[in-house]
Parts: structure tokens; C-alpha cells; sequence
């Protein structure tokens, strides 16, 4: 019997969305479709997107392949244009449980997606998991209301839109009554949060709202902020909840003042010293992830080398570097371009910056008491997100205290401690 197949691409907020899909779909009827889930942050993720689409047909010639996520909201056209498209929806559209139903009947339109820039409001949608019973996902916002001049992200997720805190603390309270030991707060610009909302409301207090509320939650964990928005409830919190995992994912993009200006970011090179330099006073074990672009256009070997630095100044851990790409109608488009070949060679250069940083991460938490989130029988997360490879097995789910005896070059070794 065929199943209902859903092959995501991008961020933690597109995996949110792709299973609240597959409840919708499944509760459509639809077993046999196979659903990809677009990114459009690089041209590259359009490209293998197009590659799964013709090699999902290939694999599965009679089921139905519907297109949606960032890059089919950006440019249906394309999609539709391809012969193996059965249907193009999307970022909301693919939301909304009436789109799927009307798959099942005949005569539904092939394409569907509408101004995504008119929508004013992101709807709750409470989903069990990613397939395990480690952490769950809440969704707290949606779309951005900046304009980096790399980016089309706006253009395929539309403004920012909160979801009211009570609804989320009510999806964070049912999750961890169902045994889920850690809550992922996700979105496309959650330091937005609020904004929108009546009242004062920040992703601080909305932080405050949800540990004080749901006290048998064990871990709170943020996905990647703009520091530069962080409010003053938040640093609190990071400051004086011990639930608040001490592990942030900074949108960074450069080291380089100019570059920087270029981009249209809202930060300097010492904004993101500071804050990093702040965040380590009030929580001294805290530990940071990092979005970084290599070959900006107009970026010189020395507007680089302060990119290439911020990793040790800031003190970065886990990397995530992006070779620049040139997203079509975006002002960094039309700027002079840095060739392919240097590009290429200065993201290696961060990524082996970023090997560095975590062995030296890895090297000093030898000796170290963690608690460790068990994802499956012997792989978890400490509680700074490092990966931990577990001697013994243990449930997925499982909070277990470990001792760190050393590591493997990419993940801690640790046993469970007495």
C-alpha cells in the first residue's frame, strides 16, 4: 500500500509545517501523494527541490505531487511548469485542512497560493512530535517584517504575525503533559514576537508566561534569535530560569561593519560581541550557534577576515555558514558579485573555523556532570545542545545525568553517572 510521503527542505519552522501536513493530509485521505516542502533561502535549495520533485515521480509514477513551502510560494510558476506537479499550494494554503480535502475530489485547482504579504494572522496548529518522544515544536510566529538585502524569506512567509501567548501555553502545557521533556519555541523571527499583539507583549514575557505556567516542564529551548531584538524580560530570563536552555542560535550573517551595512542588518560587528559578551556574564555556561554567509557581494579578503574572526571573538561554537547566493530580484543581486571559486574557498575557510571551535567545545567538557535529553537508545543533547553519545541505552525522551569521559571529534562520550 503507498503512503503518504512528506520530503521537507530548510528551517525547524518548514519541519513544524510539513507535520502539520501530514496530520491534515492523512485526515484527507490522501495515502498515496508525496508532499515537498520547499526552501527558497539559496538557490541551491530551490535546485534540489526540483531534483526530489523529478526523482519522487521516478520512484513513485502513480502518486500525487503537490508542491508548496517558500520557493513555491516565491514562484509557483516554476513548479507548476514541471510535468511531474500534480498541485502547487502555498505557505498558508498548505496551513488550512480544507486544501487538502479538496485534493481528494475532482476538478481541484492545480495552483493555489495567494498574496501571502495580505495575511495578518498565523493560526495555532498543535502537532505530537518529529517521530520520537525526545522534544516537540510549538510554533510562536511566523513571516518577517525586514528586508535584508540577501533574503526572500519575506516575500514567501509575508509580514510578522504572532500566535496569542495563551493558545501557546496552552499547546506547551498538553505537549509536556504528554511526557515531551523539552518545547522548541520556533518561527521566522521569533525576537519579533509580539509586536503585533495587544498589550506589551515581547518573547521575553512570553518566555516568563510559559515557565511559570507549565512548571513540570523541564527544558525550554529558543530557535534562532536576532540579538539585536532581544528584550530586556528575555535577558532576564536567560539570566535567572535554569528551565531556559542555555544554548542560542544568533543570526549573525558577517563580522564586517560594511558588509553588514550592505545587508541591511540591524547590528554592528559590536553589537554581536557585546551581546555574546553580555549573555556569558549572565549565564556562564552558555553556548552559541551562528548563521554566517561567505562571499557577500562587494566582501574583500579583509571584509572576510573580520567575519572569519567574529567566530573567536564572539566565541561561536556551532556554525551554520552559507556560501553567498544570488536570489533573483534582491538588492544584493544587482551589487558586484564575488566570484564562484572565492565563495567557495571562503566558506571552507569558516566551516574549518567551525570544526575548531566545537573540538575545543568538545576538549573541555571532559570530567563535566551533564543532563542529557536521550533522542534515541544512545544519542542525546546536553543541555548547551552539544550532541552525546550515550554508553548505555535509554528511552528517547529520557533526561539521564551523564559524565562526560571525552569525544569523538563531533559528539561527547558519556556514561550515566552513578
Amino acid at each position: 500500500m503507498s503512503e503518504l510521503e512528506i520530503i521537507t527542505f530548510g528551517c525547524r519552522l518548514n519541519a513544524y509545517e510539513s507535520e502539520v501536513m501530514r496530520e491534515q493530509a492523512s485526515a484527507a485521505g490522501l495515502s498515496s501523494a508525496v508532499i515537498v516542502n520547499t526552501c527558497a533561502v539559496t538557490a541551491e535549495a530551490v535546485r534540489q527541490a526540483r531534483q526530489a520533485i523529478r526523482r519522487a515521480r521516478r520512484e513513485r509514477p502513480g502518486a500525487k505531487i503537490i508542491v508548496t513551502g517558500c520557493a513555491a510560494q516565491i514562484d509557483p510558476d516554476r513548479f507548476a511548469a514541471m510535468d511531474e506537479v500534480d498541485h502547487v499550494i502555498g505557505n498558508q494554503e498548505k496551513l488550512e485542512a480544507g486544501t487538502f480535502a479538496g485534493f481528494s475530489l475532482d476538478g481541484s485547482e492545480r495552483v493555489v497560493v495567494n498574496d501571502i504579504m495580505s495575511v495578518r494572522e498565523t493560526a495555532s496548529h498543535l502537532i505530537e512530535g518529529f517521530g520520537n518522544r525526545a522534544r516537540a515544536y510549538v510554533q510562536i510566529q511566523n513571516g518577517c517584517d525586514h528586508r535584508c538585502t540577501f533574503c526572500v524569506i519575506p516575500f514567501g512567509r509575508g509580514p510578522s504575525r504572532s500566535v496569542p501567548a495563551g493558545e501557546i501555553v496552552a499547546q506547551v502545557r498538553r505537549l509536556a503533559e504528554k511526557g515531551y521533556a523539552e518545547i522548541v519555541l520556533t518561527g521566522v523571527d521569533i525576537t519579533a514576537y509580539g509586536k503585533d499583539l495587544p498589550g506589551e507583549m515581547t518573547l521575553g514575557r512570553l518566555v516568563r508566561s510559559v515557565l511559570k505556567l507549565v512548571p513540570e516542564l523541564p527544558r525550554l529551548r529558543l530557535s534562532s534569535i536576532d540579538s539585536i531584538e532581544a528584550d530586556p524580560a528575555l535577558l532576564a530570563a536567560i539570566a535567572e530560569e535554569e528551565r531556559l536552555m542555555p544554548h542560542l542560535h544568533l543570526s549573525l550573517q558577517a563580522g564586517d561593519d560594511l558588509t553588514l551595512k550592505r545587508m541591511k542588518r540591524r547590528h554592528a560587528r559590536g553589537d554581536s560581541v557585546s551581546f555574546c559578551e553580555e549573555m556569558r556574564r549572565l549565564r556562564p555556561d552558555m553556548v552559541f550557534g551562528a548563521d554566517l554567509i561567505a562571499g557577500f557581494p562587494t566582501e574583500t579578503e579583509a571584509m572576510f577576515a573580520n567575519s572569519l574572526s567574529l567566530v573567536d571573538d564572539c566565541g561561536l561554537t556551532f556554525l551554520h555558514v552559507f556560501p553567498y547566493s544570488a536570489r533573483e530580484g534582491t538588492p544584493a543581486a544587482r551589487m558586484p558579485q564575488v566570484h564562484g571559486g572565492v565563495i567557495s574557498r571562503r566558506a571552507g575557510e569558516l566551516r574549518e573555523k567551525g570544526v575548531a571551535a566545537l573540538k575545543r567545545h568538545l576538549e573541555s567538557a571532559k570530567g563535566r556532570r551533564i543532563s542529557v535529553l536521550m533522542e534515541n537508545a544512545r544519542h542525546g543533547r546536553s543541555a548547551d545542545f552539544t550532541p552525546v553519545l550515550i554508553e548505555a541505552e535509554h528511552g528517547a525522551g529520557a533526561l539521564i545525568d551523564a559524565v562526560v569521559a571525552g569525544d569523538d571529534g563531533a559528539a561527547l562520550l558519556a556514561t550515566a553517572a552513578p
